[in-house]
């Protein structure tokens, strides 16, 4: 009989070699390395905006950026794209959606494409007398609206405001008829705007800010509502030296980052970057509304003609917005948003009689 040997375990065909079995570690060490947080390693915020570079609202964004980047710590990197080289607003909240940029300077042309209801604040014409006004309905609006934007997926860091809309022309004009013998300038991405403007009898031309200057210069445009400082910053005001004394709208904007951004930045930077942007917001609304009359100023002693309507003319532009008031609800500001904003401007406005 012969002597009993070990049972030999089945040979299954399955080898690993120490290299392959080394290989294997290394992918699991990497797709560990992969799945951590961003904040692990170096984060980075690229920040585009229309804002010109050196200009108050760049300023305010690089000292934001600063704050930032000394909390997140070694390695993060912060990028401001001024002067509209990440393209439109509409482009860059595009950008945003697909990573391409983590945060935005915008006005409402460029918030509305997040959120619609962030149009009441810019969209309605001659709605507001001060900005004592703006300041109270954008406060009583603000909890819900950022409340709106996160759930969207993005975070709102400041509030911000860059004067208010005046109609700069190449020929003077005081009247609304005035205007209808002019191509106006108007926002790419605001075909409701520009719909409700032909309605009327007025002629936009879609355009993104960067074409304003060589179009008015060629003729193309004839008309510019634009802010004074941007006016006097792009040198608009040379080819169209005549500006309409009237707050038709104030321009209203935000600095926003997408919540996956946010997500990825470690609690310290997150809380630096939040203080940051308050002391930002505030900078930018105090410092830009006295920059308007600066601004115009500036443009006067070199040449700009300033006109300003008298009651009766002021009337027609009055009329012309309470025209133009239902045409903007439910089309270009949320029905209910709308009458939202008309209730606290006249519970405002009785409270201060």
């Amino acid at each position: 009989m012969s002597a009993s040997h070990p049972q030999r375990a089945p040979d299954t065909g399955f080898r690993i070699s120490p290299l392959a079995l080394l290989g294997l570690l290394l992918g699991l060490i990497l797709g560990f390395l992969a799945a951590a947080p961003a904040h692990a390693a170096g984060a980075s915020l690229r920040i585009g905006t229309l804002a010109p570079k050196n200009s108050l609202y760049h300023r305010q964004l690089m000292e934001v950026g600063e704050a930032w980047r000394s909390a997140q710590g070694d390695g993060a990197k912060y990028i401001i794209y001024p002067d509209g080289s990440q393209g439109g607003e509409t482009d860059m909240a595009r950008r945003m959606r697909i990573g391409q940029l983590q945060g935005a300077l915008l006005s409402v042309v460029g918030l509305r494409e997040i959120e619609p209801s962030i149009a009441a604040l810019q969209n309605m014409p001659l709605l507001f007398r001060s900005w004592d006004e703006v300041d109270h309905v954008r406060e009583k609006l603000r909890p819900a609206m950022e409340k709106k934007f996160l759930d969207k997926g993005f975070v709102v860091l400041a509030w911000g405001d860059a004067g208010w809309v005046r109609f700069f022309s190449t020929e003077a004009a005081v009247r609304p008829d005035d205007y209808r013998r002019m191509k106006f300038f108007a926002w790419a991405g605001e075909s409701e705007q520009q719909d409700i403007m032909k309605s009327l009898g007025y002629t936009p031309v879609p355009l993104e800010t960067s074409d304003i200057l060589p179009s008015i210069q060629t003729g193309m445009i004839t008309a510019v509502p634009a802010t004074p400082y941007f006016a006097l910053a792009s040198q608009v005001y040379a080819t169209a030296p005549h500006m309409l004394d009237i707050n038709w709208a104030p321009i209203v904007g935000a600095l926003v980052v997408t919540k996956k951004a946010w997500d990825e930045m470690n609690p310290t930077a997150r809380d630096a970057l939040r203080s940051a942007g308050a002391r930002a917001g505030l900078q930018m609304r105090s410092q830009a509304r006295l920059e308007v009359d600066e601004a115009v100023e500036a443009m006067k002693k070199r040449g700009l003609q300033i006109h300003k309507p008298t009651a009766e003319q002021m009337k027609e532009w009055n009329d012309l917005a309470d025209r133009l008031y239902p045409r903007i609800r439910g089309r270009m500001v949320p029905a209910d948003t709308f009458d939202e904003v008309m209730k606290l401007l006249k519970d405002y406005r009785a409270g201060k009689r």
